[in-house]
């Protein structure tokens, strides 16, 4: 779909990798929270921003404690959808 690896939850897309970011859906209530912690950028992978989804530079999830934060939260969205 954008040229990277899933993960789903349920059904539902919860984060990925695009390159060297880590992808994370963390919904629309999430986003702005979001993109003020370092290292988080806007998703833009069609060239306009899609909200409830960011990227995460490689140094943003350095250690493991970051990396399971980032994979927690996207995890914790996509279980509030319905299953598919």
């Amino acid at each position: 779909m954008f040229g990277g690896v899933a993960f789903l939850v349920r059904g539902n897309m919860c984060c990925g990798v695009v390159g060297n970011d880590l992808m994370v859906r963390v919904g629309a209530d999430g986003y702005k929270d979001a993109l003020a912690r370092p290292h988080v950028r806007e998703m833009d992978f069609t060239g306009r921003p899609l909200k409830g989804m960011v990227y995460v530079s490689a140094i943003g999830v350095r250690t493991a404690k970051q990396l399971q934060s980032w994979v927690d939260r996207g995890a914790q969205f996509a279980k509030s959808l319905p299953a598919k």
